[in-house]
């Protein structure tokens, strides 16, 4: 059994950014903001900065 995912992904492996965009009725700036995060880091979860928080 596949996971949504992995359907998703086997859908739009192939694609363009702007086909992905169309297909799934988003930004292109998003659609290349996550491939930007997911190619080096396998993950588009938000990474820890090194800089202090604001107060």
């Amino acid at each position: 059994m596949q996971t949504a995912s992995a359907n998703i992904c086997e859908r739009l492996c192939n694609k363009s950014i702007c086909e992905i965009s169309l297909l799934l009725n988003i930004p292109r700036s998003t659609v290349s903001g996550v491939i930007t995060k997911w190619k080096p880091l396998g993950t588009t979860a938000t990474q820890p900065r090194s800089v202090r928080p604001r107060e």
